[in-house]
Formats: C-alpha cells, sequence, structure tokens
C-alpha cells in the first residue's frame, strides 16, 4: 500500500517540487551507497560530474545535464532546492510545466558550457583539474528570468519588500565579485544559467519563444520512448478521422483562447506590477498555473 501511495503523492508534486524530489533521492544514494559498500566517496558521482576537460566531456557527455543532480554537501543542496522552490512557485503561476524545463534545463546546459570554456579560455584556469556539480546554474536560469520577466514586482526579503530586478543584479553582481576568490567553477555556471535566464525572458517579452526549438526536440525524444500502439491508429476509417479533427480543432481554439487571456494578464504584469490585476484576475492565474 505504501508504494502506490508514495506515487500518487508525486504525481501531485508541480514540476520544481518533484526536481527537488530527484535531487534528495540522488544526494542520499550518492552518500550511502559507497559507505554502505565501501567504496570511495566519489564512486558514483565521477560517472556524472561534470569535467573541465574537453577530451574527459567526450568520454560522458550525458554530463552536461547529470552533473546538476549531485551536490558536494548538505549545505550545498539545502540551498539550491530552496531557490527552485521559491523561484518555482511564481514561475509556475505563470507559465506552463514546458516552460519552466525549457528555462531550468538550458540553464543547466549553458551554465555547464560558461564552466568548460572559462577553464580553457581564460589563462587563470590553465593546469587546473576542476569538476562542476549542482543545481544552481539551473536553479539561476530560472531566477533571473523572473527578475527580466516581471522586474517592477516586489517580493518579501526577511523584513522589506524588493522589485525583482534589484534580487536579480544583487545575485550577479554577487557572483561576478566572488568568481576570483573561490568556487570559480561554480560562480562561472551561475552566471551561464543567469544570462540564459535573461536572454530567454528578453526574448520573450518581443514575442520569440528561443526554447521552441529545444522542447521540440525533448518531446521527439519522449515519443522515441513511447508504445509503438501509434501505428494502428493509422487504420483509422476516414469518417472517424473527421470527426476527431473537427474535436481537435474546437479544442485548439479553447486552449488559443485561453492562451491569449494568460498572455494578456502577462503582459499587464510586466507593465503595471501584479498588484494592478483584478482579483478575477489574480484567480484566473493561479488557476491557469495549477492546471499547467
Amino acid at each position: 500500500m505504501a508504494q502506490p501511495n508514495l506515487k500518487y503523492q508525486y504525481s501531485r508534486l508541480n514540476i520544481a517540487e518533484k526536481l527537488i524530489v530527484i535531487n534528495v533521492i540522488v544526494f542520499l544514494i550518492n552518500a550511502l551507497v559507497p559507505f554502505l559498500l565501501g567504496l570511495s566517496g566519489n564512486s558514483i558521482v565521477k560517472w556524472f560530474e561534470l569535467p573541465n576537460d574537453i577530451v574527459d566531456i567526450a568520454f560522458q557527455p550525458w554530463s552536461i545535464i547529470t552533473y546538476s543532480f549531485f551536490h558536494g554537501g548538505f549545505g550545498h543542496l539545502f540551498w539550491n532546492m530552496l531557490l527552485i522552490y521559491f523561484v518555482g512557485r511564481i514561475f509556475l503561476n505563470l507559465f506552463d510545466v514546458k516552460r519552466f524545463l525549457n528555462v531550468y534545463v538550458l540553464g543547466v546546459i549553458l551554465g555547464g558550457l560558461f564552466f568548460v570554456l572559462g577553464y580553457n579560455i581564460f589563462p587563470a584556469f590553465f593546469n587546473t583539474n576542476a569538476y562542476l556539480i549542482g543545481a544552481s546554474a539551473g536553479a539561476s536560469a530560472v531566477l533571473i528570468f523572473i527578475c527580466t520577466y516581471l522586474p517592477n514586482q516586489e517580493v518579501r526579503v526577511i523584513f522589506f519588500n524588493v522589485k525583482l530586478w534589484i534580487v536579480g543584479a544583487v545575485v550577479v553582481l554577487s557572483d561576478l565579485i566572488q568568481l576570483p576568490i573561490s568556487n570559480s567553477g561554480g560562480h562561472l555556471a551561475h552566471l551561464g544559467g543567469a544570462f540564459l535566464g535573461y536572454l530567454y525572458a528578453s526574448q520573450l517579452a518581443k514575442g520569440n519563444d528561443i526554447g521552441s526549438g529545444f522542447s521540440r526536440f525533448m518531446d521527439s525524444i519522449a515519443n522515441m520512448f513511447k508504445g509503438t500502439g501509434k501505428k494502428s491508429n493509422m487504420k483509422t476509417v476516414y469518417k472517424k478521422e473527421n470527426t476527431s479533427k473537427s474535436k481537435s480543432t474546437v479544442s485548439d481554439y479553447d486552449k488559443k483562447s485561453h492562451q491569449k487571456k494568460i498572455d494578456a494578464i502577462l503582459d499587464k504584469i510586466s507593465k503595471s506590477g501584479y498588484e494592478s490585476l483584478s482579483k478575477a484576475e489574480k484567480d484566473f492565474l493561479f488557476k491557469a498555473g495549477k492546471e499547467n
């Protein structure tokens, strides 16, 4: 009984919360399995961390994404998961799951590329053997996306209300200041994620979704792992096909109308702030976020 219940509880989580659960499970496995089996502490993580050597990356290309699921300690995990939780709540009230994953995963990838390029371009990092782990680049991408898309929206920070653009500026400036001091690779990755978040949000405000191609690529990969029963659907008679077309047309129209209303509300937020919304608009946006 416990297993189905856990599966049900997991299915009810939003995508940010699911990411947190996955990261926590990976952290526990990475800590407990080597200890219980008497192996070295890095016996698991070494297969998934992102090395700074391009030759090493060629032998484990998956590490450009998998590095983000491993953390160096409880504090590292805790602060990253806390950030993902809070930025995820804001993001998913405005956009759907696919866009969240686009920003997060592309932030992870660009953060990894900033790390690798930084260690191979700048002489200060030459002859340094380093590895990258942690979800910070993805979390930074989502955070800076929100700060760029809703710059004048205020959030509560301890005792004060602060505009999001200020939060974003402080985060980026902090990484730049700490870059030559400590954990240079980590800060390079943060900056890569932040750059992706800024670029994605600024382009989206102009009507360009730079993650649409990546989303289609991920959909095509997901379809490869789906059941092979799709081919049998092509044997349906033409009358049934026409019926399904008319139904899908109505469904598509409803989805477009729904999305247009969401876009109009988001435009209003970007121009006048969240507080300018009426109660009905806030309720509609909240329900839309839950549906997604």
